[in-house]
């Protein structure tokens, strides 16, 4: 596509509806006003087992728009808040204070965190993020793309923080992004980067707009990665075709990697993901575009990996899990989606639990936690086998799901 003609789709992605989109992910209370949080607890009654009872408690208040987290050895839990800052959980309270040490980086949006498997020995945390520069023309005009950066954490502090890798991804739009990174057994780590609202990005392989990653954990490309050596593909990609995944995750039998994916108005996914495959965006989607008009001619096509789930209208699919802790026996297998905005309606967010059959097919859905009205970005499981939510708001939230004794 010319650039001119980029630039002008680019611009009407914004002026004809995209903009919602760009609202609603940046957390911006938009539309009535919403019932705040409440002091909780919340208690439930559950499908499986004839009834499995839930509290679903606050254990942190005074985040702001939290990101993503992750567990360290010593049971500290990192938060990150979208405007660029790490939080500290010790104990259950809440540091007043952000973790210093994040250099000038250039953060436009702070994303996921996690920390290296022999964090141990060698304190490394690696986190996403949009990075942000000036234009390479000299212009006043948005210029960024999604980093991978690493430091030492040491004193409750962040040292030698610097981007070891930078995605061929720079574009002149924000907005719609993210990113999650996760470490795969091996020692190598996955890592998302957006579609960067560029329509033909994800389909070219020559650059990193919406794919998969898969990096060694000083940012270089393993050398059995799908595409080594391949002329026209970036060494660095494991899958392509993709839209915004804002989750990622093992499956706790076949180790399989499993991510949720943005659609626009409907097309929301839950995608296995397989070395070296096409999942299809934009050729192929369930979901329509913000003024109502289908995003594709047809949800398939041979060649294009289909999704595993799909929702019809949007959830906003964002964090996922599945559980596999013994605290609530009846969920053991199920999955578990974050889910921010049902259908574009503010104050609908919900979290999601997905049953499979030993077969592997979906057997139901139950939607949960819908009368919090609270935007759920992400879905962990605990050291201590419990599950744990954050709230994507002005005033996020940590909490936590326990069995109802």
């Amino acid at each position: 596509m010319p650039a001119t003609l980029l630039r002008s789709w680019l611009l009407g992605s914004i002026i004809t509806g995209c903009a919602l989109g760009l609202t609603l992910e940046a957390g911006a209370q938009s539309g009535p006003p919403r019932p705040a949080l409440g002091d909780g607890p919340w208690e439930y009654t559950t499908f499986e087992a004839g009834g499995t009872n839930i509290r679903v408690s606050i254990v942190a208040k005074g985040l702001t728009q939290p990101w993503s987290m992750a567990w360290l050895p010593n049971n500290d839990l990192l938060i990150t808040e979208r405007k660029g800052r790490v939080r500290l959980l010790r104990d259950g309270h809440l540091l007043p204070d952000p973790l210093p040490g994040l250099p000038e980086l250039g953060i436009d949006r702070f994303f996921d965190i996690a920390a290296h498997p022999d964090f141990a020995r060698n304190r490394f945390v690696y986190f996403t993020y949009i990075k942000k520069t000036p234009h390479p023309d000299g212009s006043d005009e948005y210029w960024a793309t999604t980093a991978l950066a690493r430091g030492r954490l040491a004193n409750d502090r962040l040292h030698e923080v610097q981007d070891i890798f930078l995605a061929d991804a720079w574009r002149p739009l924000p907005g719609g992004d993210a990113s999650r990174i996760l470490f795969a057994p091996d020692g190598t780590l996955f890592m998302s980067s957006s579609h960067r609202r560029d329509p033909e990005g994800p389909q070219q392989p020559s650059n990193h707009v919406g794919a998969i990653l898969r990096l060694n954990d000083d940012g270089s490309a393993p050398a059995d990665n799908p595409f080594v050596g391949r002329a026209g593909y970036r060494p660095e990609i494991y899958s392509y075709g993709h839209r915004t995944v804002l989750g990622l995750t093992f499956h706790p039998t076949s180790g399989a990697l499993w991510e949720t994916e943005n659609g626009p108005q409907g097309g929301d996914e839950v995608n296995i993901i397989e070395a070296g495959k096409n999942y299809g965006w934009p050729l192929v989607t369930y979901g329509i575009e913000y003024d109502g008009s289908r995003a594709a001619d047809t949800p398939w096509r041979a060649g294009l990996v289909p999704p595993k789930l799909f929702w019809v209208p949007s959830i906003a699919a964002s964090g996922i899990t599945f559980y596999t802790g013994s605290r609530i026996p009846a969920w053991q297998g199920n999955l578990f989606v974050g889910a921010m905005t049902v259908g574009r309606i503010p104050g609908t967010g919900r979290l999601e639990r997905i049953v499979f059959a030993e077969n592997g097919g979906e057997l139901r859905r139950e939607s949960l936690l819908g009368n919090l009205h609270q935007r759920i970005r992400d879905v962990r499981q605990g050291p201590d086998g419990l599950l744990y939510l954050l709230t994507a708001e002005n005033d996020g939230a940590l909490l936590v799901v326990e069995p109802l004794d």
